[in-house]
């Protein structure tokens, strides 16, 4: 007797399905160059609990013989839940076959899924489940870089002073170039106060790494500690049907990421804008 198993069968009747690490599918997205990835969440309802201590700052000098009072640390935690990115692809089954259109669409896929969760991870005003992090509550306000970077300067000193560990400035392209070419004493000095920037290794501005995303809402900015951003980020899934659009003689492919974020202590992270025009 013969057996018929997906080994023998042919491909319409065993589809492709295939998960790659998140790493590998979507390296450049800033989920996880920014965040501390606590674990993988499939679904709406399931959740990730993470817990931490809020610091007492209580310790204190007791003389000897002195009974030392006990200070109960304050318990705390932080839920996130995840939300699915999702896109859905539909060709021809003769396009399909065409040499290089699945890896130009898969590609093409993948950005989208970049720029979806760029964007979502910063300027995303829905409180339910992930808050962008530019509209949490408690991030600090540096407000507007003008002439200079001392508001920059000053919103890492009061980040700092609250007990983070900034670990990188976060902007979109154009206000990188805006602050770029911020002048030495003012527009009549054609010099810039970030240097000539022809020969940099790798972007810095006050000695943190510039992480840029053209994705981020224009002309805003964050400072981040990704000790205090915590996610949850699943596998990016492809799937490949002939199957969904059949009476079309068509071909489907179908890409999900389930992704979810919070901010442990909202005022470890801060916020700032830049004008458009800066140092024209």
């Amino acid at each position: 007797m013969t057996i018929l198993t997906t080994g023998t069968a042919d491909y319409p009747w065993r589809p492709d399905s295939t998960f790659f690490a998140p790493t590998d599918a979507v390296p450049s997205a800033l989920l996880l160059q920014t965040t501390t990835v606590a674990g993988s969440i499939e679904g709406d309802t399931p959740s990730v609990r993470v817990a931490f201590v809020k610091d007492a700052e209580s310790a204190d000098y007791v003389a000897e013989g002195t009974p030392i009072e006990s200070d109960e640390p304050d318990l705390d935690e932080v839920v996130l839940n995840a939300k699915r990115i999702t896109r859905l692809v539909t060709l021809s089954t003769q396009q399909y076959r065409q040499t290089e259109t699945a890896t130009q669409v898969s590609q093409s896929v993948a950005r989208d899924l970049v720029q979806k969760a760029d964007n979502a991870f910063l300027g995303d005003s829905l409180s339910d489940p992930s808050t962008g992090l530019l509209n949490v509550d408690g991030v600090i306000d540096g407000g507007e870089v003008v002439d200079n970077l001392d508001v920059l300067v000053d919103l890492i000193a009061e980040l700092e002073n609250n007990g983070a560990q900034p670990s990188a400035i976060i902007v979109d392209p154009l206000t990188w170039a805006s602050l770029r070419k911020l002048k030495k004493g003012g527009d009549e000095i054609n010099a810039s106060l970030l240097g000539a920037g022809v020969t940099d290794a790798r972007p810095l501005l006050l000695s943190l790494p510039v992480l840029r995303s053209r994705w981020l809402p224009a002309g805003t900015g964050l400072v981040a500690d990704r000790s205090q951003i915590v996610s949850a980020v699943g596998p990016v899934e492809v799937a490949v049907s002939e199957h969904a659009a059949f009476a079309s003689h068509a071909v489907q492919m179908r890409a999900t990421w389930s992704v979810g974020w919070t901010v442990v202590r909202p005022d470890r992270l801060g916020k700032f804008t830049v004008e458009g025009d800066l140092g024209s």
